[in-house]
């Protein structure tokens, strides 16, 4: 699929504040793009035709137009977050097919601001495992349909960077916005605690979810986060003003698994630039925890608190033994905070050396876009 132009959302909005385009014709020509292009993509879970140009027409006609600053850009929310009036799926057969009685807080804030919530994107079975395909169907990358984005805010990753829609919402634990955003050319951002409200399954998995944006521009992401944050001063960006210290670690961080030259090609290439801009830039071995463990341990867990009062028996088999070891985890105790703490310790140490990481953004491409969920854990 050729890449589609699509203005960015900073300049959509900019338009919109001043009259020169309506809410209205900006969302009607997502709903032609989506109509046209994702029958082959597989992006969208539902969308919202009827609801979205109701929703732009308010934006129209609301008197501070002129100060909303994402005043009519269509916007993806990834489904398994609440949208008032749609069914939250998160990608599972097992879930409810209700409607939700309300927005999360993030979607309140991008309604506030203007938004038009175009449409819900699909994800992984419980957001479990990095490729975005489920029952409802496989989200494929725009720029090679054979392979998927990875995942699990890949459907939110494929509307962007097809040109569906010019943002998107995702939300990252182990890489779910990172992934998907390095394998379509986007800028995503899983941000710090606190920044973002998080309200993801029961608790963001033992706190390691963030929502943030998907976007293809710099300026982009950061109003959109600015906008999900509240803090409007986010949308701000500026070349830095000094040298910055920058360390690039293009090794991996387990012997298990090789990275691709290509990706570490870019790391370097990146450095290069850098370098060349005035910056101090030195190769290191990250510090990265020698045991995944208490990573994993969170991952389980999370996925069989999500699981509660479902029907087991309704999810996917790889996703049911992952209940069973996030079971197996909390009965045995296993989830503490002390080998978290220590790695944290070990990072902001690392950080008082450097202003800047840079590493792979995946060890290799997305795999073939296949239904992964059918297969084993």
């Amino acid at each position: 699929m050729k890449s589609m132009a699509l203005s960015t959302a900073v300049d959509l909005s900019a338009h919109v504040r001043s009259g020169t385009l309506s809410a209205v014709d900006v969302t009607r020509a997502a709903l032609d793009r989506i109509d046209r292009y994702d029958a082959r993509l597989g992006a969208f879970q539902l969308v919202r035709q009827d609801m979205a140009l109701a929703e732009a027409a308010a934006v129209d006609a609301r008197p501070d137009r002129a100060y909303l600053a994402l005043a009519g850009i269509p916007v993806a929310i990834k489904d398994n977050i609440p949208v008032a009036g749609e069914p939250m799926r998160d990608g599972s057969a097992a879930t409810s097919a209700d409607v939700q009685v309300r927005d999360h807080p993030i979607v309140t804030r991008l309604r506030d601001a203007g938004a038009i919530i175009i449409g819900i994107t699909r994800a992984p079975e419980l957001c479990v495992f990095g490729t975005t395909d489920s029952v409802f169907g496989t989200t494929r990358n725009p720029w090679n349909l054979f392979r998927t984005l990875g995942g699990s805010s890949g459907g939110s990753a494929a509307a962007v960077a097809a040109g569906l829609v010019p943002i998107a919402h995702g939300n990252d634990g182990m890489g779910s916005i990172r992934g998907p955003a390095g394998n379509c050319d986007l800028v995503g951002i899983k941000p710090g605690p606190g920044v973002v409200p998080q309200e993801i399954g029961v608790d963001a998995w033992g706190g390691m979810s963030e929502n943030g944006p998907l976007a293809t521009t710099v300026m982009d992401a950061a109003l959109l986060l600015s906008v999900m944050s509240g803090r409007p001063e986010l949308a701000a960006t500026t070349e830095p003003t000094e040298a910055l210290r920058i360390a690039i670690a293009p090794g991996c961080p387990s012997a298990l698994v090789r990275v691709d030259p290509e990706w570490a090609r870019a790391v370097h290439e990146t450095g290069k630039a850098l370098r060349s801009a005035g910056h101090h830039v030195t190769e290191v071995a990250f510090p990265y925890d020698a045991n995944p463990l208490p990573l994993l341990m969170r991952w389980f867990a999370g996925t069989h608190s999500d699981a509660i009062g479902l029907d087991l028996a309704a999810l996917d088999r790889r996703v049911r033994t992952h209940v069973r070891l996030g079971g197996f985890v909390k009965r045995r105790g296993m989830l503490r905070s002390e080998p978290v703490d220590r790695h944290r310790a070990v990072v902001e140490a690392f950080f008082g050396d450097y202003d800047l990481l840079i590493t792979p953004t995946l060890a290799t491409p997305g795999p073939k876009a296949i239904e992964w969920h059918r297969k084993s854990w």
